[in-house]
């Protein structure tokens, strides 16, 4: 069976709340448990989590390597700003798919240049909460 980590960067955790003219309103936990249900029919193993904390994400990152073969990250806000994420993401060695909600090509300049897209294998934008399905299912398809 597959395994996926499935991170989540800052301000996440108040999704639902936390702009939902550009999020929506679903929350992590409905995400969460909506990847959950997706990763079981497609037959992966996933590992979930959040933190408004870089250097967390980063030790989830490295820790991958050993117990993942395959990372959905939606890095929020550390996306234009992360050098160690994109260094850390560097390091592993399977696909990593990076997922924003909110299409971020059609936002304002600042929230248009992911970093973490340089070294994403591929980046799902704008389909919503969807997106981190469609990213299970690409990585289901992934030899």
């Amino acid at each position: 069976m597959k395994r996926v980590m499935i991170l989540n960067g800052p301000n996440l955790n108040l999704l639902g709340v936390r702009e939902p003219h550009i999020y929506g309103t679903t929350t992590l936990a409905q995400i969460n448990a909506s990847c959950e249900a997706a990763a079981a029919e497609l037959g992966l193993k996933v590992a979930l989590h959040q933190s408004n904390h870089e250097g967390v994400l980063v030790d989830w990152i490295q820790s991958a390597r050993q117990d993942a073969e395959a990372i959905i990250i939606n890095p929020a806000g550390f996306s234009f700003t992360s050098v160690a994420i994109m260094d850390a993401i560097k390091i592993f060695e399977g696909p990593v798919l990076e997922v924003h909600i909110s299409n971020i090509h059609a936002r304002d300049e600042y929230h248009r240049h992911s970093r973490i897209s340089f070294v994403a294998t591929g980046v799902i934008c704008g389909l919503g909460p969807y997106g981190y399905i469609a990213a299970l299912q690409a990585i289901a398809n992934m030899k």
